[in-house]
């Protein structure tokens, strides 16, 4: 994941291009000029849980292969306030060139690792999974599903090209659940399907197609009570909708084997961190 034709290394690079553009840094270069060497650290001023690590070393990569970045934690610990993560060792107009972009990230990863990480304690106990949902911001997916990983949830389906999730639109353009299971059964032969309901009648319409996989949009604890009580084991049963932190364990405690939450990567509140030139 260190080379710039990797995910993460076209990610960093669109962001460097935003922040540099093409004059680059103009006023680190007016105040300092070339040739100051010096070092850096990274701190968090508030606790959580680390992610974007990978990241962070590919934007010095690209903005100076010759900037030394020392991780001083792994992706996924958790830290105290005023933790130093990681130090930068080269020219000082490099790093300054980089604080930015690599703050961005790992502010914005780390918070969503940390959110999950409070998803996944809320939980403690039970038996229930914590999983992101396509609810990403664009072009940042498979490092925002990484930060869910980091924070001890599951990362779910990348996209719409690696699992088979046949949703309301599906139904009614299909004309029913029965038929839309048939032809994806036709296209994709064996393939695990997970079918999305909204009620008794069609989960009852799913089981009896034989899905590996049932979520239940919307529905609140006391109705996925029953749907798991319905599906009898027969099923993966998934919740998903209106769950936030004040209610996950009520959804967990009702059955369900996954709650999948869009907050996780959509409402996660960023990480206040800095970094500091060091003398």
């Amino acid at each position: 994941m260190s080379s710039a034709g990797s995910p993460v290394g076209r990610i960093v690079a669109l962001a460097l291009a935003e922040d540099l553009g093409e004059e680059g840094d103009i006023t680190s270069r007016a105040v300092l000029g070339a040739g100051n060497p010096g070092a850096a650290g990274i701190f968090t001023n508030v606790a959580c849980v680390v992610s974007g690590m990978a990241a962070a070393a590919e934007v010095c990569r690209q903005v100076d292969e010759s900037l030394s970045w020392l991780p001083l934690v792994e992706d996924g610990a958790a830290v105290p306030a005023g933790a130093e993560i990681a130090r930068l060792e080269g020219e000082l107009l490099s790093i300054l060139a980089a604080e930015r972009t690599m703050l961005n990230f790992l502010a914005r990863l780390s918070g969503i690792a940390t959110f999950t990480r409070r998803f996944v304690e809320a939980l403690e106990g039970l038996p229930t999974r914590v999983a992101a949902t396509r609810k990403t911001a664009p072009g940042l997916r498979a490092l925002e599903k990484e930060a869910v990983v980091h924070g001890g949830g599951e990362p779910h389906r990348a996209g719409l090209y690696d699992a088979v999730l046949v949703k309301d639109n599906h139904i009614a353009a299909a004309g029913g659940i029965e038929a839309a299971v048939a032809a994806v059964r036709k296209q994709r032969g064996g393939e695990p399907i997970e079918v999305e309901v909204e009620n008794d009648e069609q989960l009852a319409a799913a089981l009896e197609a034989g899905v590996e996989r049932v979520l239940l949009d919307n529905m609140d604890p006391e109705e996925v009570r029953r749907a798991v009580e319905q599906v009898a084991g027969r099923a993966v049963v998934e919740a998903s909708g209106g769950i936030g932190l004040e209610n996950a364990r009520a959804f967990a405690e009702a059955g369900a084997d996954v709650i999948s939450v869009g907050a996780l990567t959509m409402a996660a509140p960023a990480v206040d961190l800095t970094l500091e030139v060091q003398s």
